[in-house]
């Protein structure tokens, strides 16, 4: 029975699937007497009179708007190209007008600002055009200002306009500055009234912002305008600004915000505020703007220098650990943020070191050139002692670029300082006394194994303990005078003088830069930065560590200036590098300062010829031989010289002539 039920089974099955096949190509379906048929109630089918309606309906609404679609596409075919192309315009516009509200007002600004913004429009039909723009604007800039196309108008009206009309602009985007400061087009234009603003109105741009200052810092549009301000502002208007950051008394009361203390810690101190509330308050403001990558404005690195003064061990270390990185990058622009960088590089670990190094890669050629990046490249090298990291990373991307570093007034500070550490003609006071601040609350345990090193050094010396304890915080005023071997690298555990020759002579930087004055010696000579790179390089570096290993190639490069100094005095030719001004300065103090350059240049280029250049600027050059110190360099010119000072032609000071005579 089963087997012959299957068998009765299988052919309804290939019937329906046959029916369902015919129903999908579009045929009939061979079941209409199915649905065209009604029981009755007696329990027989009858057939009715009409079709069941419901069904085919449904199964002809499909194929109608099939049958229209066909229609229109065979519509489209018989458009061109262009036609198509100009009826999808029409119902783009169509769809605008519906969308904005002011799309009609745009599209006539947009041809009026294609006449204004030309460049060879006469001044008179610009103002009119401007004047037109803006009688058709008024009453709605606040409404178009964010527009893509309105916001390009009004910055070309507002830079070019009348001080009245740009007045009437200001007036009317006043009540809605903190909406259009958040809004992606609308920012450009609020810049550019800060620019035109007046001090009257920027005063009161600034006091509007006041309460709002920590939630536009949080909005990567809305810093901007924060940013900007705080450029334009003055002192006082720049620490209203700061001061809503640090604590909710000094956001809620004015007059609290309005004292003379710059420095966070002087302001607690004289306020009274409690720091732990202050440190919460600045902790809330901080933590959402590093999350969000909001790093690269000046204010922000105010902020966090000032919380890095107050803030307890673990807080600092945890600001350290979230910066070090990429994010650092973006920070050692400005002089807060190049700080910010040498602390970190101070005070963190040597993973934190690592990612910082490495994050810069690619990018040390730019930091070397950034007068306040190069500061934070400098910190490196005096006090991390991976220098194989150092040298792969930074040493290697530099010597790339030697020619223009050792030509730029910040890009030779970081080979001057691997030169001449700590030297006060390259850095200046607050340039070391950067170098030597350190966050006070990590500073605790340096300071301990400091003042441990010096008794221990002391004990074993025999002497008495160093009455003074070394000074670990920020000085007042940094100490032009510091001696190199005096310096303290926080942090740093290897011998100073070790991880200079590592960086300088074992990475063959020292070589290249040797080759690279040579090369260029006369252009260094003429150049006001380059000629302190040729000098540096001559000498050998500070304690001639470059004399150990390219003796030879420092004589190449005296022959190379001595050569330049042999050339003939021409009228119509180049000034001459010993008549140069600052040529013949720096040729002056290798004679005085490196007797092995003098006497290769006395042999070479002045030797029977001192009468010559016994005038003028050379002259110098020449005085510097009677002045040296050292007795060989002295002997080679007395005879020569000698005639020339009695005869007058060559002019000595008193002093020297005295002590040489």
């Amino acid at each position: 029975m089963a087997a012959k039920n299957q068998q009765t089974q299988k052919p309804k099955k290939r019937k329906q699937i046959s029916s369902v096949k015919v129903e999908r190509d579009g045929s009939k379906s061979k079941k209409p007497k199915l649905l065209a048929s009604k029981p009755s109630k007696d329990g027989s089918s009858k057939p009715l009179k009409k079709p069941f309606k419901l069904p085919k309906q449904k199964r002809e609404q499909p194929n109608d708007s099939k049958f229209e679609k066909s229609e229109s596409g065979n519509e489209n075919k018989e458009l061109t190209k262009r036609e198509r192309r100009l009826l999808a315009k029409e119902l783009a516009e169509a769809r605008k007008k519906k969308r904005k509200p002011h799309y009609t007002l745009e599209q006539e600004l947009a041809s009026l600002w294609e006449k204004m913004r030309r460049r060879n429009i006469a001044k008179e039909d610009r103002s009119k055009l401007i004047t037109e723009a803006l009688q058709k604007m008024k009453g709605k800039i606040s409404e178009i200002a964010g527009s893509h196309v309105s916001s390009r108008v009004l910055q070309t009206c507002v830079k070019y306009c009348s001080q009245t009309e740009r007045d009437a602009v200001f007036a009317e985007l006043r009540p809605h500055l903190l909406t259009l400061a958040c809004n992606a087009y609308a920012v450009h234009l609020v810049k550019k009234m800060l620019d035109t603003a007046s001090k009257t109105q920027l005063a009161g741009v600034i006091s509007s912002l006041r309460g709002h200052v920590a939630s536009l810092l949080r909005h990567m549009v809305g810093s901007v305008v924060i940013e900007h301000a705080y450029q334009l502002g003055n002192a006082t208007q720049k620490q209203e600004l700061l001061m809503e950051l640090y604590s909710t008394e000094l956001q809620l009361f004015k007059d609290l915000a309005s004292i003379k203390e710059s420095r966070l810690i002087d302001a607690i101190s004289k306020l009274g505020l409690q720091k732990s509330s202050v440190l919460r308050h600045m902790n809330s403001v901080i933590q959402p703007i590093l999350e969000k990558g909001i790093v690269d404005h000046s204010m922000i690195h105010r902020v966090l220098l000032e919380y890095l003064s107050i803030a307890d061990q673990s807080s600092a270390a945890d600001i350290i650990q979230q910066l070090s990185g990429p994010l650092l990058v973006r920070m050692i622009h400005t002089r807060d943020g190049s700080k910010i960088g040498m602390l970190c590089v101070k005070h963190g670990s040597a993973k934190e070191r690592k990612k910082i190094i490495k994050g810069m890669k690619g990018h040390i050629s730019k930091i070397a050139h950034d007068q306040c990046g190069c500061m934070v490249l400098i910190c490196i090298v005096s006090m991390v002692d991976d220098t194989k990291l150092i040298t792969k990373i930074v040493i290697r991307e530099l010597q790339t670029t030697l020619k223009e570093l050792v030509l730029d007034k910040s890009g030779r500070r970081l080979l001057l300082q691997l030169l001449h550490p700590n030297c006060s003609r390259y850095l200046s006071p607050d340039d070391l006394a950067s170098l030597n601040l350190s966050v006070p609350t990590l500073s605790i345990k340096n300071e301990l194994e400091v003042k441990s090193e010096e008794i221990s050094r002391d004990e074993e010396s025999g002497k008495e303990a160093a009455t003074s304890d070394p000074d670990v915080t920020a000085p007042e005023s940094g100490n032009s005078a510091t001696p190199a071997e005096n310096y303290v690298a926080e942090g740093g555990k290897k011998d100073p003088s070790l991880r200079r020759r590592e960086l300088l002579v074992s990475s063959g930087l020292a070589e290249n830069l040797v080759d690279v004055c040579i090369e260029n010696a006369e252009e260094l000579l003429r150049s006001n930065f380059g000629k302190d790179m040729l000098f540096e390089v001559a000498m050998g570096g500070f304690d001639g560590i470059l004399h150990l290993s390219l003796d030879e190639k420092l004589n190449n490069l005296y022959e190379a200036i001595a050569a330049l100094a042999a050339k003939p005095k021409s009228e119509e030719s180049e000034e001459h590098v010993l008549e140069n001004f600052h040529s013949s300065r720096t040729i002056r103090k290798l004679v005085l300062d490196c007797p092995a350059f003098a006497s290769t240049l006395w042999k070479k280029s002045l030797e029977g010829k001192c009468q010559l250049w016994a005038q003028g600027h050379s002259s110098k050059v020449v005085c510097a031989f009677w002045e040296s110190s050292d007795s060989k360099v002295h002997k080679l010119a007395k005879e020569e010289l000698r005639p020339l000072i009695d005869g007058g032609i060559l002019k000595i000071p008193e002093t020297k002539q005295s002590a040489k005579g």
